[in-house]
């Protein structure tokens, strides 16, 4: 489904430079990008975009369950991305798709295309 506005956050800038180049490979718009709660919240707030893609663990131990909060509550799909797994995510968002690290071409597809 092209065309989709994704929003990511994620804290490793390299890391998010590879996303953003997949995300535009797969004929998709980077609507924003940020590397913590702060910088993501006015992004959720301001809602110009259709799905976003969360690293679970930001710098400085932060988790980005606040975000995820904001984006369920907004009604927004988002995928949280972990090397590991979210086991230790809260109840409401035990059930999100995962999308795992490493981060591959065909994995971002594949997980933006069964979100959507």
């Amino acid at each position: 489904m092209p065309g989709l506005r994704i929003l990511i956050v994620e804290d490793e800038p390299l890391i998010a430079m590879m996303l953003e180049d997949f995300v535009d490979a797969l004929d998709h718009q980077v609507a924003g990008s940020a590397d913590c709660i702060a910088a993501a919240m006015p992004l959720v707030e301001a809602g110009a975009f259709d799905a976003a893609i969360l690293d679970v663990n930001l710098r400085g131990g932060e988790h980005c369950w606040p975000v995820a909060d904001a984006l369920r509550a907004a009604g927004k799909p988002f995928l949280l991305a972990s090397g590991g797994n979210a086991d230790g995510a809260p109840e409401a968002h035990r059930a999100a798709p995962m999308l795992a690290k490493p981060y591959t071409m065909d994995g971002v597809r594949a997980a933006l295309d069964a979100l959507i």
